[in-house]
């Protein structure tokens, strides 16, 4: 009988769930699946991770590779994120070039990496305006089941952290790059983004952590990231209907701790990948 509610009326099968204050899953209204990590998921990237909200599972790998900087910055390296949404993760997304969907969040990542200070460009220069860093972040979805920014944001960090690069020098007199492989060291990070999701349920109840059926009955979806020091590095809400300042308050309020919670997990495999080795 519920089974039978649910696929006919799936709009009125939630609002059953949420005049109780809770949601088919069993989750509170401010409560987050939970999250599991792996780093060095991929032996042969330069640093890699895997991580799982729910059923919702994304993969990062890195590939560093050496290349002269852009003309408009002589000093700095740069990051290039790519987030692939493959038929595997979901019947939504169909074989081809990346959907709409998939661009929209490679160009968030992009966003957030930007405003975040997450790492600071210039250290990924080796010479100026003849040699830098370019780190290839490529990050694709296994099971898609709603909230895939903040899942893509979490992955990102850790496999940055995971990350190890070669020394480099030029050789003076034949005016090449030499990479010490046998000398790698970590990227420096800076801050700590870490994004939180939030559907918003009949243009006033407000759902964190959605999942995808709870993402396609929402009237508008809103991430927002912060760092360790609370400052807000990015808020997207790509339309639906408005919030007022008091929620979008509260949405803040849950992303400043869902950070502490997410760096505390972030940290810990870290040292216990670190340990391993």
């Amino acid at each position: 009988m519920a089974a039978g509610f649910k696929t006919a009326e799936p709009l009125e099968y939630h609002r059953s769930f949420l005049k109780e204050n809770c949601r088919p899953d069993g989750r509170e209204l401010g409560e987050f699946r939970p999250t599991t990590l792996n780093t060095s998921s991929i032996s042969t990237a330069d640093g890699s991770a895997l991580v799982k909200i729910g059923n919702t599972t994304v993969i990062c790998g890195i590939k560093a590779e050496l290349t002269v900087p852009p003309s408009d910055a002589p000093n700095r390296g740069y990051i290039v994120p790519n987030v692939d949404l493959p038929p595997l993760c979901s019947s939504k997304f169909r074989p081809g070039p990346p959907g709409e969907q998939a661009q929209a969040a490679s160009q968030f990542i992009a966003d957030v990496i930007e405003s975040s200070d997450l790492i600071n460009m210039e250290e990924l220069c080796i010479e100026k305006s003849k040699l830098c860093w370019v780190l290839y972040c490529d990050i694709m979805c296994l099971d898609y089941d709603g909230n895939l920014l903040d899942a893509c944001i979490i992955v990102l960090l850790a496999a940055l952290k995971n990350a190890q690069l070669p020394e480099v020098t030029i050789n003076k007199e034949t005016d090449l790059a030499e990479a010490d492989i046998q000398k790698k060291k970590p990227l420096k990070i800076h801050r700590h983004p870490v994004g939180s999701s939030f559907a918003v349920f009949d243009d006033s109840v407000i759902l964190v952590d959605p999942t995808a059926e709870e993402e396609s009955l929402s009237t508008a979806l809103l991430t927002v990231v912060t760092d360790e020091e609370d400052r807000l590095c990015a808020v997207h809400k790509p339309g639906g209907t408005s919030l007022s300042g008091e929620k979008l308050q509260h949405c803040i309020n849950r992303a400043i701790t869902r950070n502490k919670e997410i760096r505390k997990l972030v940290d810990k495999v870290t040292e216990s990948t670190k340990t391993a080795k």
